[in-house]
């Protein structure tokens, strides 16, 4: 088919024409003299991104999943206990890989929809008095259902009780798009993918330490070693790495954040909300609902909408790729069946979001659900109008 294909999951997502001409040289000597020259600067400015001066930054060949198995594996020992509130997929994985790795795990059930419930931690940290619990493991955006938990409140939480526990925070599909801030809000440890925000292909498990993580690492006593920050410390001084890099991504992901940093991360967030914003205007002109319950839920990066009774949301996602040759997210777990999700994360405006809903309209359509023709383009295309810079018009006598 021509053109191009509308990818629109909440990752991997597009990538720029500029990363991925980054990546496509020969392969280097990851050992030479001068690539530290290249390596040390990288580490220096993806830790801009996590907006962290004190902490330290690990680049593992992975995923972020890696990047989860890595915080827990580096700062805890057998048998610690770990509390996370579950309420999405991957804040599930995340605790299923907790249990694997044989930790003690303190589960706080949610609603699918809803966030971390600061109250519930309050309550089950002040309880701790003996403090058993040794990390709070939250998913700071949970793209199963679009929700977005506050971290900044988490972190309020451990400070109202005095609770010494490590804030270990997924942020695979927030960091680089949505207002992340490891040093202000006390993150101890913080996970990201290349394939989220960094708009680049997986392969990257990214992962951001304090200096109470890297002091809890000396005493850590789990099992590891590829994924040891040990190892990645005494290696990544002199700007090299333990074992061969990824260094085709390496150099995509410099592209990556001068991209970031050029547009300002302040500026990236803003229109990761406007773009959001256009989003669910068109999910409501339709007349559908959005699995996240409150708007102080709502992810700027990825909408999950719940389709009617009687309606399968994978008979959505089938009629967008097979007729329109796009992709939109399927549901996962509780809310399989009940919701396609379209992904605005990373390397996206506004154009590209009206396609997506274009898209996901005529599918809906499609199976039969009763969408007005255009009523979503039509919403998100005014707001789009109305939020866009001002634009000074010529005029002809």
């Amino acid at each position: 088919m021509s053109g191009f294909h509308g990818l629109f999951i909440p990752g991997p997502t597009n990538m720029p024409f500029a990363v991925r001409q980054a990546m496509d040289v020969p392969l280097e000597d990851h050992r030479a003299p001068d690539f530290p020259a290249f390596s040390l600067p990288l580490f220096r400015d993806l830790k801009k991104v996590f907006r962290t001066e004190k902490g330290q930054v690990f680049l593992f060949p992975g995923s972020g999943t890696g990047g989860w198995e890595a915080a827990l594996t580096n700062t805890l020992s057998p048998g610690d206990r770990v509390l996370i509130p579950v309420f999405g997929q991957f804040s599930h994985l995340w605790d299923d890989l907790a249990r694997r790795h044989g930790f003690e795990v303190e589960v706080i059930d949610v609603e699918w929809g809803e966030g971390a419930p600061l109250d519930v931690l309050v309550q089950r940290l002040d309880a701790d008095k003996r403090h058993a619990i040794k990390a709070v493991l939250i998913c700071h955006n949970e793209t199963a259902t679009g929700v977005t938990s506050d971290v900044a409140g988490v972190r309020r939480a451990l400070d109202a009780t005095g609770h010494p526990a490590l804030l270990m925070v997924d942020g695979v599909s927030s960091i680089a798009s949505l207002e992340f801030r490891m040093d202000e809000w006390g993150v101890d440890l913080a996970v990201a993918g290349s394939q989220k925000g960094f708009m680049m292909p997986t392969g990257l498990g990214i992962v951001a330490a304090s200096q109470k993580a890297l002091e809890a690492h000396k005493t850590a006593r789990c099992p590891r070693a590829f994924y040891d920050f040990s190892d990645m410390i005494r290696a990544n001084k002199d700007g090299y790495f333990p074992y061969t890099p990824a260094t085709t991504l390496l150099r995509g992901l410099r592209a990556s954040i001068d991209m970031l940093l050029a547009e300002q991360l302040d500026n990236v967030h803003a229109r990761h909300k406007r773009l959001a914003e256009g989003v669910r205007l068109g999910v409501a002109a339709w007349g559908l609902a959005i699995c996240a319950k409150a708007p102080k839920w709502h992810s700027d990066t990825v909408t999950a909408v719940l389709v009617p009774t009687g309606f399968n949301s994978d008979d959505v996602v089938k009629a967008a790729y097979y007729r329109y040759q796009m992709s939109l997210g399927m549901g996962l777990n509780k809310v399989a069946g009940k919701v396609f999700r379209i992904g605005h994360i990373g390397h996206v405006n506004e154009i590209m979001l009206l396609q997506a809903l274009a898209g996901a309209e005529m599918a809906l359509r499609d199976v039969g659900v009763p969408v007005a023709a255009g009523s979503g383009v039509a919403a998100a295309e005014e707001h789009f109008r109305a939020t866009a810079p001002r634009l000074e018009l010529s005029r002809v006598a």
